[in-house]
């Protein structure tokens, strides 16, 4: 049996039916992940998808999230959810440059190695 997002793939249609069969198969997961993609939370950048979260930005890539609830549950989250759904539909904002570009032009540094070893 398909899943919601597989449906959502193949039609790009999110209507309410479609809004309430997210919500009722992914629980709190899909309304979270419907609630991101609403707001406007979801990028694409050169190399992958960041979503605006609740605490800072994770990096979805594929099935894979940089948020807490992944790393520690491994189940698929609700930034994975929305990444689909915005795929699915085209929802999201484009930012032709390479993540990492993007973190240094904010003025931040992502990690750092030690050299001094």
């Amino acid at each position: 049996m398909k899943s919601p997002i597989d449906i959502l793939h193949e039609t790009s249609i999110l209507d309410e039916r479609m809004r309430r069969w997210i919500s009722r198969y992914y629980r709190h997961r899909g309304e979270k992940a419907l609630e991101i993609v609403d707001d406007d939370r979801v990028k694409r950048y050169r190399d992958f998808f960041v979503v605006v979260g609740e605490t800072g930005e994770y990096v979805v890539e594929g099935k894979y999230c940089s948020c807490e609830a992944f790393l520690h549950r491994g189940n698929i989250c609700a930034h994975v959810l929305a990444v689909c759904i915005a795929r699915a539909i085209g929802r999201y904002e484009l930012i032709d440059l390479w993540y990492y570009q993007d973190l240094k032009e904010q003025g931040i540094i992502p990690y750092r190695i030690q050299t001094d070893i």
